[in-house]
């Protein structure tokens, strides 16, 4: 459906903008008009195609714009008019006027557009699924049931924003070695194709066998220098036969057992999944969502081909009236002292607040393992490249030494 871009007077006189939804323009008038707003200027976005299939590629791109950080202030806001007794129409044409990213202004049209045509807000979002998530739908289909939109709504921002947190804590943990790597190879690089061959000309007038580092080290010269774009393409087709392997089922669940069983970031993945698992559940416990469309929801969303397999088998047991403790207890995945936390709240009847200081507890330990992490990686990074850099140098002196050694 094609979506028009309009400046219109309201009943006091105001001049309004916006973009609004429509089969043509005398559909979007008409709306305009049944809105109490009276068009002065109406223009057809074409950015976004008339036709189902450019509409649906325009879709995907505006999705690509949107930040999350976004969505979570989007979430929040709504939730605080809301709370405030704000109608739900008023609080999107609220939020429509204030909302600068035009991507997002399109999208939340078209919600507002649905929920005027008579559709609920869950059924609204989830026309929009690469935007909004499985999780924040099923919260917010169970809000609209209890009547509790507004709470559900607040906790689905801290949700995002606290698991926006803990990627972001990742992410800057990886920035440092991150960047060494690449500046060190860099350098490494310039060194080895430039730098050597100009200083090893003196060798060639030696009649004496080089040294096995030196001949090492010009054979790999010679080969960066004349084969530089084979090694390249060597490389580029590693990266995509890897990320071939990795979209097979055989392949994802090797590299998924290799990112828990890796030193040092291994500890990491596994905290951090155990903390999303824990947070999450308890987010959509405590929205009234079912315990096993819950379960469902989390396998989705735990990143790891394993673990997911593991909640699956939980999700069968726990049909059959096994406890989530006992489902959970027989993985190596899942520690004990995790198991026994959900035991407790199972039995306590406060499964919500157990899970929540369960995942409180795991993002501890995933600050102190990020930092632990980022302690060892910066000196193994400078380690690596203190071995580099000597053995370039160690290649280019043994010659030298050899040569003083025939002038002696």
């Amino acid at each position: 459906m094609p979506i028009y871009e309009y400046t219109a007077y309201d009943q006091k006189g105001k001049s309004r903008s916006g973009i609004i939804e429509a089969d043509n323009e005398t559909g979007a008038r008409a709306k305009l008009r049944a809105a109490g707003k009276y068009p002065v200027q109406l223009k057809e976005n074409l950015s976004q195609g008339a036709s189902t299939g450019k509409h649906l590629l325009a879709t995907s791109l505006t999705f690509e714009r949107v930040k999350s950080a976004e969505i979570h202030l989007f979430t929040r806001q709504l939730a605080t008019l809301l709370g405030a007794g704000i109608p739900l129409i008023n609080t999107l044409s609220s939020l429509l006027e204030q909302t600068a990213n035009p991507a997002l202004k399109k999208v939340l049209a078209q919600i507002k557009d649905s929920i005027n045509e008579g559709n609920t807000l869950t059924n609204s979002l989830a026309r929009h699924p690469k935007l909004f998530s499985n999780i924040y739908i099923n919260m917010v289909r169970a809000g609209e049931a209890s009547g509790s939109l507004d709470i559900v709504l607040e906790k689905l921002a801290d949700f995002g924003e606290k698991q926006q947190t803990l990627q972001g804590r990742l992410k800057a943990a990886l920035v440092y070695p991150v960047f060494m790597a690449i500046i060190g190879s860099a350098i490494l690089f310039l060194l080895v194709t430039y730098i050597v061959p100009n200083i090893t000309k003196v060798f060639d007038d030696m009649e004496r066998t080089l040294p096995l580092p030196t001949r090492l080290l010009l054979s790999l010269s010679d080969l960066l220098r004349g084969y530089w774009w084979l090694v390249l393409i060597f490389l580029v087709g590693v990266f995509f036969s890897f990320r071939l392997f990795l979209k097979s089922a055989k392949g994802r669940q090797l590299w998924d057992h290799f990112k828990l069983k890796m030193p040092i970031i291994g500890n990491v993945n596994q905290k951090i999944i155990l903390a999303r698992f824990g947070s999450t559940l308890a987010s959509l416990l405590g929205s009234s969502v079912p315990l096993v469309t819950s379960m469902q929801i989390v396998q989705s969303l735990v990143n790891n081909s394993l673990i997911a397999e593991v909640i699956e088998e939980a999700i069968d047991q726990i049909r059959k009236g096994k406890s989530m403790a006992k489902a959970l207890g027989g993985s190596p995945w899942f520690p004990p002292i995790f198991v026994q936390m959900i035991s407790v709240g199972e039995q306590s009847g406060n499964m919500e607040p157990m899970l929540q200081k369960v995942s409180e507890a795991y993002e501890r330990e995933v600050d102190m393992a990020i930092l632990g992490m980022t302690s060892l990686l910066e000196p193994i990074m400078i380690l690596a490249m203190g071995l580099a850099v000597g053995f370039v140098v160690l290649s280019i002196l043994l010659p030298i030494f050899e040569m003083n050694q025939m002038v002696g």
